[in-house]
């Protein structure tokens, strides 16, 4: 079942980095697609494949755009991306999970560092962006790979 998630927040409405909000802990504000919005990391973890090794996800190559992304992984058939829309999130992009590390390094985020992490950036029809968060490697993998993800929500602020 889909999870209904917070739509917007008032500028005037948001907490302190490190608070909560919508459901997870607010960290930043960034720009995207000519918007401000606010960047929320869930507390859930999903374990999963990227998606099919081979198959080429047009839609999934935006390295900012997490939730474009991870839409059009889950209409390729990704389970991992299903699982993170059904939360009313996405799988973070490059750019979304830059700003993650940023907010681990700033000590406002807490996050495994034995794994790699799924990104919903494509890097080819073969392999996916992924993040290790211990160092802050951002490299790519086998879309066949099982890694975690942290999901994230963006709410547009207003």
């Amino acid at each position: 079942m889909t999870q209904v998630a917070q739509q917007f927040i008032a500028a005037a409405d948001l907490p302190e980095r490190g608070q909560p909000l919508a459901g997870g802990t607010f960290f930043t504000r960034y720009w995207l697609n000519g918007e401000e919005r606010a960047l929320v990391l869930l507390g859930d973890e999903l374990s999963g494949e990227w998606g099919e090794y081979g198959l080429d996800v047009p839609g999934a190559k935006s390295y900012s755009d997490g939730e474009a992304n991870t839409r059009a992984m889950a209409e390729a058939g990704s389970k991992i991306a299903i699982k993170a829309l059904e939360l009313g999130a996405h799988i973070p992009s490059c750019l979304e999970g830059q700003l993650v590390m940023a907010a681990k390094a700033d000590g406002l985020v807490t996050l495994r560092e034995d794994r790699f992490h799924w990104l919903s950036t494509q890097y080819s029809a073969h392999c996916a962006y992924g993040m290790g968060f211990g160092g802050g490697w951002l490299g790519y993998g086998g879309k066949d790979d099982e890694r975690v993800v942290r999901p994230v929500r963006s709410l547009p602020i207003r």
